[in-house]
């Protein structure tokens, strides 16, 4: 059995110029979906997963969202990650957060993903975590369970759960932007912009990528016609 995970970092950096106008004057993190801010969403279900310390990245409308994590009630140490200067995206992000992550694995999650669980999700995620042969373990949501999100999928999953790039033109499955990560993997990496896609082209390089399905109904909260349609499912799940 492996060691429960107990860092996260938070994705919280970015400006959601698809949520506009509520982005206007707050980051995507505090838009709220049925009462309550994405991040709460997030930093609760870390907090049930036996999360202790969550690295969270502020950038677009920083002071307004660290407000609100001083004020965050939960079990959770929360550590900001300071991008005010140079929004560095998913992978340039990382790699600042790196004195703060420690060397242990820990779950990266983006900020704008939340779900109906049929199981805990996280714990399920943690479940199929296999260290010793995984550098990198992305949780998958099918296309069928999903909202919000009408990509073509970036992976082909095998029966073994390794991962390839996507192989025709669509896949069934999408990233639900919560994975877990040896923070090692990014060090030879600079601080400067770039995407997590290439650190995921070197685990796959490696066969070192790794999937596993969410057993939940996924939503993506990228717009506001995404917020409207997840609230009316987390409100329909309230009377399940």
């Amino acid at each position: 059995m492996t060691a429960p995970i107990q860092t996260a970092m938070v994705m919280a950096a970015g400006y959601g110029t698809r949520m506009r106008p509520l982005t206007n004057d707050k980051s995507k993190a505090m838009v709220e979906v049925g009462g309550r801010p994405l991040i709460d969403h997030m930093l609760d279900r870390l907090a049930a997963a036996g999360v202790q310390r969550a690295i969270i990245n502020v950038h677009a409308h920083a002071d307004h969202l660290e407000s609100h994590l001083k004020r965050h009630q939960s079990s959770l140490e929360i550590i900001i990650s300071d991008e005010r200067d140079t929004l560095l995206e998913t992978g340039g992000g990382v790699v600042k957060a790196l004195p703060l992550l420690g060397m242990d694995p820990i779950y990266i999650c983006n900020i704008d993903a939340i779900w109906v669980e049929f199981a805990p999700v996280l714990s399920w995620l943690q479940s199929n975590w296999n260290p010793e042969e995984m550098d990198e373990l992305l949780l998958l949501a099918r296309k069928d369970m999903s909202l919000g999100h009408d990509g073509a999928g970036d992976f082909d999953l095998s029966e073994t759960g390794h991962l390839t790039r996507r192989k025709n033109d669509t896949s069934p499955y999408y990233y639900s932007g919560v994975q877990i990560f040896k923070p090692y993997l990014a060090k030879h990496h600079p601080v400067e912009k770039f995407s997590r896609n290439l650190i995921w082209n070197e685990s796959l390089e490696r066969k070192g990528l790794f999937g596993t399905v969410m057993p939940g109904f996924w939503m993506h909260v990228g717009d506001p016609k995404a917020r409207i349609a997840a609230e009316a499912v987390l409100e329909q799940a309230k009377r399940v």
